[in-house]
């Protein structure tokens, strides 16, 4: 099976000009090992996250979130659809989050001024029932636990024509998007704008609470299983999740309340395009039917980064 190894997975631009690191055929399994998104520097708490600590910080963009990739896909040519199979997430044995001087929201507050003190925190990953990380848990601290719900938090294919960072680079193309949808046995969908697709991934979180309010979630390295296939010639508006049991349209825009308005039409163009729903029904169950869910994944004031918002629906309704 064909590997990029974490020393390989440094790039922090969705840049259609790198080489391509693997070219893999449609439906060919492979694995990325990811880093976290300190690329590495994080490991025990004493290390305090500075601009002096972390000169990547002062760049504009901060080189943060280093990607495993370009991937070529064989077959895949711009105006397609290229599909994300994620099949295996495991994760490293511990994450880390933290606080640093003016950044997330409580950055500069006097009130909150322990938040906004320089500080790391390391969250132990332990094995769960198997005696593995594949049902493990978080371990915050002795009062804090939760289930290891790992997730890709950067994806995408390389633009047409700009270059993105991995930090602030959003669009239809994927980019930073921290959704929790894009975790192990769910499909992603995305637009390619060039020959082979040119598909990045990296910054896997262990656990994320809704918005990730401080800006750094349980940051982790990981390895990733994913395979790679395309639908031809079709164009969605932003990018697209379908889980085994729902499908779940995202968007990344400012303000919020236009980042969930885009993902709910969204949400309705793929069930008129792709299940036959009427655009009236489509447009009434949005507001009839209790099991319509409106999440907001990524609600971070750093930089020109937008709010990720997602609306989802069960499947057993489109059958």
């Amino acid at each position: 099976m064909q590997r990029i190894v974490r020393d390989n997975a440094r790039e922090y631009d969705f840049d259609r000009k790198t080489p391509p690191k693997l070219r893999v055929k449609p439906g060919e399994s492979f694995v990325l090992e990811t880093d976290d998104a300190s690329t590495g520097k994080i490991r025990t708490p004493d290390f305090i996250s500075t601009p002096e600590s972390r000169p990547e910080l002062k760049a504009t963009p901060a080189r943060v979130n280093p990607l495993a990739g370009p991937i070529y896909l064989e077959g895949a040519e711009p105006g397609d659809l290229l599909v994300v199979d994620i099949e295996r997430i495991e994760v490293d044995t511990q994450g880390w989050t933290g606080c640093r001087t003016g950044m997330g929201p409580l950055g500069d507050s006097i009130k909150w001024a322990e938040a906004s003190t320089p500080y790391t925190h390391i969250l132990k990953h332990v094995p769960g029932p198997s005696g593995t990380l594949r049902d493990g848990a978080v371990v915050y601290s002795g009062r804090f636990t939760w289930d290891l719900q790992p997730f890709i938090g950067t994806l995408g294919c390389a633009p047409e024509r700009e270059v993105e960072s991995t930090i602030v680079g959003q669009g239809p193309w994927g980019g930073n998007l921290d959704c929790r949808e894009m975790k192990e046995g769910s499909k992603v969908y995305l637009n390619c704008y060039n020959a082979g697709g040119l598909f990045y991934l990296g910054d896997v979180h262990g656990s994320q609470g809704d918005t990730e309010f401080t800006g750094t979630a349980n940051e982790t390295q990981a390895e990733v299983t994913v395979s790679l296939d395309v639908v031809k010639g079709k164009r969605i508006p932003f990018l697209r999740v379908e889980k085994p049991e729902s499908i779940v349209s995202v968007y990344a825009d400012k303000p919020l309340e236009d980042a969930v308005h885009n993902a709910i039409v969204g949400l309705m163009e793929w069930l008129v395009e792709d299940y036959g729903v009427s655009k009236r029904d489509a447009y009434l169950l949005m507001s009839v039917c209790p099991d319509v869910r409106v999440h907001v994944y990524q609600m971070v004031k750093i930089g020109r980064i937008n709010f990720v918002a997602g609306a989802e629906i069960p499947k057993r309704l489109l059958e």
